[in-house]
């Protein structure tokens, strides 16, 4: 006969599952990321889905989007019940575009980095012909080419 699973589970064993500290997870609740049950001892009581919210939290720290991103995210899904396939695959949409973006952004980056960057430096002979006088600076601070500005627009 299996075992009879919980619909709910312990903060210690959402903790246990996913890796994650019971003190992040309780900071995962105040940032609204997480929305946990109390039972009657007031012990708090997570969906068992909520081992994939968490999951998609660290997975989405890794890829560098904040928690106002990430709970931005997690926004679309439904309060009160577990997402579907459905619902995840809506969402995931959302995230791969951002991914995308920051895909093609770190490729440009990595095929000028041999180049002028529109750094402000001009120890490059490159540097003459394409960030003359240092026109770059005049679109703000920093590697102007590698941070998506292009020396024909300046």
């Amino acid at each position: 006969m299996p075992a009879r699973v919980e619909k709910t589970i312990s903060i210690g064993t959402l903790s246990d599952r996913t890796g994650v500290a019971v003190s992040a997870l309780r900071y995962y609740e105040t940032q609204n990321l997480l929305f946990p049950e109390r039972n009657s001892g007031g012990q708090r009581r997570f969906l068992r889905a909520d081992i994939r919210r968490v999951s998609f939290i660290l997975i989405a720290q890794t890829f560098g989007f904040s928690i106002a991103q990430i709970k931005e995210q997690l926004d679309r899904l439904p309060q009160g019940r577990t997402p579907t396939k459905r619902d995840w695959s809506r969402i995931s949409t959302h995230f791969k575009s951002h991914l995308d973006e920051k895909i093609a952004a770190l490729e440009s980056m990595r095929d000028k980095l041999d180049g002028c960057i529109g750094c402000g430096c001009l120890s490059l002979q490159s540097c003459a012909l394409y960030n003359p006088a240092d026109k770059a600076a005049t679109k703000g601070t920093g590697p102007r080419y590698l941070m998506g500005d292009r020396s024909q627009d300046i």
